[in-house]
């Protein structure tokens, strides 16, 4: 496959497991065009037109020629200088790597990371909060997330991969949307009952089985093992930790539990103010599942895949 083929694929599986659906989707590539559109000739130079086809600012392409054939990918979850120059060495051993792949974003990517905590307001919709309150308790979340990108040395790994000629990709929401999509699934059709049944379903995954056996499993962090889980949410896309307005919304439209990646303290203690269950199911091992169900595909296209930096590899196909 060429790098470019690669990316193309990432984004049409991000939005096949899009929680807004395609018709969300083709309305949100419809306001950047008109963005776009509106903007002076001047401005226009300023503008990155991969989101008038990708609605995932967090998913980018970051060095290297697109039209480059890949053979072999070293993939990871985080990917910075260290992995940049674990791939130069595997270069030196007679593994040449084609391809850089990164879960979490780095550049522009990370630097636009903010954009795509807008599918989050789509999520509180379906889960019962009226649109214009989730957009409303979401647009002071978005903003504090875009002032702390800013301070962040953004390309530190891409101008290493460059110095050293190599390509690379990050695929952040496109993975999240896949881990999302199947353990929501999961839960709607098993439909556990207490919380105690929530992590024993998690753990019969063989990538929170492995995290489980490093001490990183998924784990009740607000509620008790008996306590009845209610209606569950699985809040694990839509680019970093959302509002900690969002859980009274939530309480109020129904839901008992939500399923997450990690939580910080200050959304904990509103989850308990509003009497919701959490179980946090492991940051690197969700991560894990959902870059490997994109994996998968890549792989079968003849690419050989080496993991690093924390990824659990599984194949499901």
């Amino acid at each position: 496959m060429k790098i470019k083929e690669i990316y193309d694929y990432l984004v049409a599986r991000g939005i096949e497991k899009d929680p807004r659906r395609p018709d969300g989707i083709k309305e949100v590539l419809r306001r950047e065009k008109k963005k776009y559109d509106e903007l002076k000739e001047e401005e226009k130079k300023d503008f990155d037109l991969e989101a008038l086809t990708n609605p995932y600012s967090d998913t980018r392409i970051l060095c290297g020629d697109p039209e480059a054939e890949v053979r072999r990918i070293l993939v990871g979850v985080d990917i910075e200088v260290g992995e940049v120059m674990l791939a130069d060495r595997l270069a030196e051993k007679g593994k040449p790597i084609d391809l850089i792949l990164a879960h979490h974003p780095e550049g522009k990517a990370l630097a636009k990371l903010h954009d795509v905590m807008h599918l989050q307001e789509d999520i509180l919709a379906q889960f019962g909060v009226p649109i214009n309150v989730a957009e409303g308790i979401m647009a002071s979340r978005i903003s504090e997330v875009k002032r702390g990108l800013m301070p962040i040395n953004h390309n530190r790994a891409i101008d290493a991969a460059k110095i050293l000629g190599l390509a690379m990709m990050c695929a952040h929401t496109v993975a999240d949307n896949q881990v999302t999509a199947y353990l929501q699934d999961m839960f709607d059709r098993e439909k556990p009952l207490t919380l105690d049944d929530v992590v024993k379903l998690l753990k019969k995954i063989p990538e929170y089985a492995e995290a489980t056996c490093h001490s990183a499993g998924p784990d009740i962090v607000l509620g008790c093992k008996e306590r009845r889980a209610g209606k569950i949410l699985v809040d694990m896309t839509g680019g970093t930790g959302g509002s900690v307005d969002a859980f009274a919304k939530l309480s109020q439209a129904g839901v008992g539990t939500i399923v997450g990646m990690h939580i910080g303290e200050k959304h904990r203690k509103q989850a308990e103010k509003n009497h919701i269950n959490v179980v946090i199911a492991g940051h690197i091992a969700s991560d894990s599942i959902g870059m490997n169900l994109l994996l998968d595909g890549i792989e079968k296209n003849g690419v050989e895949l080496l993991p690093c930096s924390g990824l659990i590899r599984n194949r499901r196909s």
